[in-house]
């Protein structure tokens, strides 16, 4: 019988080549909050700062070690993965070659290319993913190379399993409760095989954005199933289809212990995380922190380790992640108003405002009519309930707005 256990210490003891175990550490202020000892397993620290570097290093020396004269390796991938399988090329002293789509961002592309040096060369084709996949895969048949998943393979699964054995080596116990993110299904798949073998008391919640819940998708038809639309902003965990490999380990978990996390929702998230512990997460590195108000009263005298699974953040997105945060916390909202066309409606509008209301945004959107004109307008507050009193007053006044924070629609255009 394989053992599982025993190929991912093996897994864990080859990645001390490359880099110490990420710190597990102990987190005072989530501690505190909810009454429970919560740990953080960073992998934000790793090399590439994820965790993906583990199953791309492990797949790659598990290859070369049946194959040693396989000297050519391929992926696409427009993040971590690339990163991870950039870094590995490196180390082995071997040609990769990383498909990404046209429209990766510069910063990820310049952060592989010094993460794997001359060794990769890197081809950026297709619009979407599915088409630098495409891509790839033929370029593999063609060269003889091969193709390293992101998370659909044996190999790359054991390698992520090496964050559980740290885990019991840093902790020096089973955990009661280990929270992990799910995209494709590597880091869960590896987590949970290994801690079942060596620590069967332990228990697992896992946390998949809302846009984007492939492994939900799995449980509910009884295998991988392609979800046909998918939200991208949680970029390192919005997978439209678990894998093959990863399902197989995954299959038995219960429906009920998978939560789904809004992506505005994570956005608060990883803003408390940067304000308050100066701890930078990408959206999928958030996910396993973003559900522990829904686990309080589960968590609470609990030994609980979060995975905190990346940390390539782009600071360029910050001012959309505030915004989001904004309004999923109800502090951000915008209204089409009706605005009356004559001398002092202005005036009367902003004397509506309260003294912690601030103007975000104003635009005419059309004042030909006339008698009346649409103007956009964003409204920041310091509470919630303060946009309360403001409807109460715009109502008694006679003014018609629309709110248009949470149509999808209007918002993509006008805001």
């Amino acid at each position: 019988m394989h053992d599982f256990a025993q190929s991912a210490r093996l897994a864990t003891l080859a990645l001390r080549d490359l880099f110490d175990p990420t710190p597990l550490q102990r987190n005072d202020h989530l501690s505190a909050r909810y009454g429970a000892e919560i740990w953080l397993k960073r992998e934000d620290l790793a090399p590439v700062r994820s965790y993906k570097i583990r199953g791309a290093v492990n797949a790659m020396r598990k290859v070369r070690g049946h194959n040693p004269g396989q000297g050519q390796f391929v992926c696409a991938s427009a993040g971590n993965h690339a990163q991870g399988v950039a870094f590995a090329c490196r180390h082995f002293g071997v040609r990769g070659t990383i498909f990404m789509p046209v429209t990766t961002p510069q910063q990820k592309i310049d952060k592989t290319r010094i993460f794997g040096g001359d060794s990769v060369d890197i081809v950026l084709t297709g619009d979407y993913f599915d088409q630098t996949l495409a891509a790839a895969q033929k370029f593999c048949a063609d060269q003889g190379a091969h193709f390293l998943s992101p998370f659909d393979d044996p190999d790359v699964i054991e390698g992520q399993a090496s964050v559980a054995v740290e885990i019991m080596e840093q902790l020096g116990r089973a955990p009661d409760l280990v929270v992990l993110p799910v995209g494709g299904g590597g880091l869960a798949s590896g987590v949970t095989g290994y801690l079942r073998q060596v620590a069967p008391e332990a228990a697992f919640r896992f946390v998949e954005p809302l846009g984007g819940a492939s492994l939900t998708a799995a449980l509910a038809s009884g295998g991988p199933t392609t979800i046909p639309k998918i939200n991208s902003f949680v970029d390192g965990a919005a997978v439209a289809r678990l894998g093959a490999c990863t399902f197989e380990m995954l299959k038995g978990v219960n429906p009920a212990h998978v939560l789904l996390a809004p992506e505005d929702r994570i956005c608060v998230t990883m803003l408390e995380m940067l304000n308050v512990e100066g701890i930078v997460l990408e959206p999928a590195g958030a996910l396993s922190l973003d559900v522990l108000p829904e686990l309080a009263e589960q968590i609470a005298g609990k030994t609980v380790v979060c995975v905190t699974s990346g940390g390539n953040f782009d600071f360029e997105r910050l001012p959309e992640v505030k915004e989001r945060a904004q309004r999923y916390a109800g502090l951000k909202k915008y209204f089409i108003l009706r605005m009356p066309q004559r001398p002092g409606a202005l005036k009367e509008f902003l004397m509506m405002l309260g003294p912690d209301d601030d103007i975000a945004r104003f635009e005419y959107l059309k004042k030909s009519a006339r008698n009346f004109g649409s103007v956009l307008i964003g409204i920041e507050t310091k509470s919630a309930e303060n946009f309360r009193q403001l409807y109460v007053t715009m109502d008694s006044a006679g003014f018609a707005y629309r709110d248009i924070t949470a149509d999808e629609a209007l918002a993509e255009f006008l805001i």
